[in-house]
């Protein structure tokens, strides 16, 4: 039940509305007590509640307890802290998040930089020349943003005059591309993917290369490694099984369903049992992505269940044909959907941003060219090569800056 509304505005200015304000946040503060009398309670005492993004699927509440926060901080600190030379995070750090508060408690950072003491950098609006500015004039380190979010600083003109060296940034929510990595380590950014949901409160693994694969990386391999969906955090227990909860062999090839087990995970879907039952079939949480893992252990996600193209007997994975666009010179964004074929059963439709300046370079033609190349040296299948290609102004997104799949299957369930 809700019983106030108090206003957060970067100009105090309430928007048109009928409800009733209780106050802004700023003027709130100002009067409140410096100090507060917390009341003890449980450590399972729940401390928050909020909603899947619904990118897939129906929207699902999901909800966290005292105790799981805790031990969702703990655990990825420790993970950020373990990393020898890069991709860390540490007390010398200036942070500064570039997902909401509201997208599952901020990937948990806020949490971490808050119990270590560091300087803490909020930009509110996530404008290029605004986060580019504060990371100049702020000395910001340390940031986790979705794809979209960097691509847009590394293209913002202003950002060309800014030192980016210093910059280390976590790329979740969708997925990392080659291609956009290649631009970031260019630039001198200590850019790696990390991977979790919203049930999973949700870090579960980050993409940090283990010393003993540093020595002598050639360029390809360390985009390939900052790119995977990566290494498990403490406390983690992740397995890539099949229908029947079977392990497949860490052989980088055999692939499955993600199940995992860890003390921060959400019990269940609010007021939902039939499906919180079903997330929990067999005593662990299964994530509807399918992976594999290789024999340095490193997670790759090849897919979502709902997002993997079936064309004439074989399957496609949408992620793996995303990567490989990216790496078109002209590409900004690509994201690519299966839709319903009369003949094939599904196929691949690709839908492309240009980047900046590229737009004649962008055409049907050359992506179509560009991918029978990977097809022609057996990297995918002939099978996977789209033939239907569109070219848009913008890809569409959810609130977060993810890319949103069922919008876009129904916004061209006919093209």
């Amino acid at each position: 039940m809700l019983e106030r509304v108090i206003l957060l505005a970067d100009d105090g200015v309430p928007p048109g509305s009928e409800v009733a304000l209780a106050g802004e946040y700023e003027a709130l503060l100002a009067t409140a007590a410096p100090d507060y009398d917390f009341p003890d309670f449980d450590e399972n005492t729940r401390a928050t509640t909020f909603y899947t993004t619904g990118t897939t699927r129906a929207p699902k509440g999901v909800y966290f307890s005292h105790r799981q926060l805790v031990l969702h901080t703990l655990g990825v600190a420790t993970a950020l802290a373990l990393a020898p030379d890069g991709q860390r995070f540490h007390r010398g750090d200036v942070y500064m998040p570039l997902t909401p508060m509201f997208h599952v408690h901020a990937w948990g950072m806020p949490y971490i930089a808050t119990m270590i003491g560091v300087k803490q950098v909020y930009p509110g609006r996530y404008q290029p020349e605004l986060i580019a500015g504060l990371i100049r004039d702020e000395g910001v380190t340390f940031s986790h943003c979705v794809p979209t979010i960097l691509q847009m600083v590394l293209a913002a003109p202003v950002a060309q005059a800014v030192d980016l060296s210093h910059w280390k940034v976590v790329i979740g929510d969708s997925a990392f591309t080659a291609g956009l990595c290649r631009q970031a380590l260019r630039r001198g950014i200590d850019a790696f993917a990390g991977y979790g949901m919203s049930e999973t409160c949700p870090i579960l693994t980050l993409a940090q290369i283990k010393p003993e694969l540093l020595a002598g990386l050639a360029d390809d391999e360390e985009v390939r490694l900052r790119t995977k969906t990566g290494l498990p955090a403490p406390l983690v227990d992740l397995r890539v099984v099949d229908a029947d909860l079977n392990d497949e062999p860490h052989d980088g090839q055999s692939s499955g369903e993600i199940v995992v087990r860890a003390p921060w995970l959400t019990q269940g879907y609010l007021n939902n049992p039939e499906a919180s039952e079903n997330l929990w079939r067999g005593g662990y949480l299964h994530t509807q992505d399918i992976g594999h893992i290789d024999a340095q252990g490193y997670l790759q996600v090849t897919d979502r269940i709902k997002d993997v193209i079936k064309t004439g007997g074989e399957w496609i994975s949408s992620l793996e044909l995303e990567c490989l666009i990216s790496q078109h010179p002209a590409v900004a964004e690509v994201a690519v959907i299966g839709l319903p074929d009369d003949k094939w059963g599904e196929r691949p439709l690709a839908i492309i941003v240009a980047r900046e300046g590229q737009q004649a370079a962008l055409t049907v033609d050359a992506i179509r060219a560009h991918v029978q190349g990977y097809a022609e040296r057996g990297v995918i299948s002939r099978y996977a090569v789209p033939e239907n290609i569109r070219i848009v102004e913008a890809i569409d997104k959810t609130s977060v800056g993810k890319y949103n799949k069922k919008a876009m299957r129904e916004k061209y369930a006919h093209a």
